[in-house]
C-alpha cells in the first residue's frame, strides 16, 4: 500500500511540467457555465441545416451622398450647357443679310436681337448689311450708310471674339 505524498511538502513526483493538477487543460473554468458550453456548427448535437449550407447574403452597395451630388451636378452643367445653345442658335451672332430680327427688350443698351422667320409676327427688323469689326456708334452710321443706303438702325456687338456692325431697318409684311 502507498501513502500519499504530505501535502504542501515536496512535488507530485508523477505530475507532468505546466500542466494543471487533476488534468483540467490550462486557461478554462473548472465547471461548464450555466446551459452548458455553446454548440458550434460541425459538432454532435448542433441541428443540421435542412437544405444544406446558404451562402451568405452579399452586401448591397448603398447610394452615397457624393455619388448623388456628382450626378445632380453633370446633370445641371449639361443642362446649362444645352440651355446656352438652344438660346445662342438665333442671337444677333447667327444673323445674316435678308434675315428677319426680333427686339426681345426695351433697353437701347442690350436691345436682345434675335433671329426669327420673317412671315413670324414677331418679325420687326430686316438685315440690310453685316459687317465684321470693332465700331463706335459715328462709324457705325456712316459705314451704314455705305453698305446700305436706306438703313435705319445700325446694332454693334463687341467680345466673344465676334465684333460685327449690323444695319438695319424696319420690315414691312
Amino acid at each position: 500500500m502507498s501513502t500519499p505524498p504530505p501535502q504542501g511538502q515536496g512535488q507530485n513526483p508523477f505530475a507532468q511540467q505546466g500542466q494543471q493538477p487533476y488534468g483540467q487543460p490550462e486557461g478554462q473554468a473548472p465547471y461548464p457555465p450555466q446551459g452548458g458550453y455553446p454548440q458550434q456548427p460541425g459538432q454532435p448535437g448542433y441541428p443540421a441545416a435542412p437544405y444544406g449550407a446558404v451562402p451568405p447574403e452579399q452586401p448591397r452597395r448603398k447610394v452615397s451622398f457624393k455619388l448623388v451630388k456628382n450626378v445632380v451636378i453633370v446633370i445641371a452643367v449639361i443642362g446649362v450647357v444645352i440651355g446656352g445653345y438652344i438660346a445662342s442658335r438665333d442671337d444677333a451672332k447667327t444673323a445674316a443679310v435678308g434675315n428677319c430680327m426680333h427686339r426681345g427688350s426695351n433697353s437701347d443698351d442690350n436691345p436682345d436681337l434675335e433671329v426669327v422667320k420673317c412671315d413670324s409676327t414677331q418679325a420687326q427688323y430686316i438685315v440690310l448689311a453685316k459687317v465684321e469689326g470693332t465700331y463706335t456708334q459715328v462709324t457705325a452710321d456712316s459705314k451704314c450708310a455705305e453698305k446700305a443706303k436706306d438703313f435705319q438702325y445700325s446694332y454693334t456687338e463687341t467680345g466673344d471674339n465676334s465684333n460685327f456692325l449690323l444695319c438695319l431697318k424696319d420690315y414691312k409684311k
